[in-house]
């Protein structure tokens, strides 16, 4: 039996759903060093993300680094990215708030060399973990720690901020705040608070036609409905899955 199939039962038994995927990425990981797979594995049994443990992801085929602590991108965010790009101009200027690891900015970067692309957070450790993964990253709360240049300016803001009711924080998955803090998650009473900030601030930023992307769930782009017509936004529509659940928005500023 090799050590990555081994690896794999041992995770399978402990309730991991990809074993054998986590299997592999942590033997790759660990190359020669048995020691070192095992604290490895001992920590992922703990439930410790395996981003954390392995120092990094993938998210829509870009490599990226990941430090501990920092919120590790899901891949249901790659299609908000995905379609970020398509309104980001060659030429044009983004900007992704509450950018954790600089996940969504360097599809961007990626799609667009010649974009200018700015990111915030919040949270020092994000910041500097978006540096690592060459992103233009700034400390501060969404919009503040962005230049005056850039008013009226941009042509795409995207945010995935924190947007799960505090009431439902306890049905996420049990190991969640065992390493996590509620920061990334708690969007407020209806999970909604972040998210009608960022309607309400966009348009000092965003130029008229500029699109407005945030990643949300379930019928929150319905809550969103008066705030992004106060705000000037038109033509809101949902960014589904392939399985038809509601992932995001767009909406364009008028």
């Amino acid at each position: 039996m090799s050590e990555v199939t081994a690896l794999g039962r041992r995770l399978a038994a402990a309730g991991f759903i990809a074993a054998d995927d986590e299997a592999l990425e942590l033997v790759a990981t660990a190359g020669n060093d048995a020691e070192l797979l095992e604290s490895m594995v001992v920590r992922r049994l703990t439930g410790e993300p395996l981003a954390w443990i392995t120092g990094s992801v993938i998210f829509a085929g870009i490599p990226l680094h990941i430090d501990v602590g920092v919120y590790v991108p899901r891949w249901h965010t790659e299609r908000l990215a995905l379609r970020a790009a398509e309104w980001l101009p060659a030429n044009g200027v983004a900007v992704d708030l509450c950018t954790g690891c600089g996940a969504v900015a360097r599809v961007l970067v990626g799609r667009h060399p010649g974009a200018r692309v700015t990111a915030t957070d919040v949270d020092a450790k994000a910041v500097a973990c978006a540096r690592a993964n060459h992103v233009d990253a700034h400390e501060g709360d969404l919009f503040a720690p962005l230049p005056r240049a850039v008013e009226d300016q941009v042509d795409v803001v995207t945010a995935v901020v924190p947007y799960v009711p505090t009431d439902e924080l306890s049905l996420l998955q049990r190991d969640t705040f065992t390493f996590e803090t509620t920061l990334a998650y708690d969007g407020g009473r209806d999970g909604a608070d972040v998210l009608r900030r960022v309607v309400r601030d966009s348009p000092r930023w965003l130029r008229r036609g500029g699109a407005l992307l945030l990643e949300l769930g379930g019928a929150q782009s319905d809550l969103l409905a008066d705030d992004l017509a106060q705000a000037g936004f038109s033509d809101a529509t949902n960014i589904v899955d392939d399985d038809g659940d509601v992932r995001g928005f767009e909406a364009l500023l008028a």
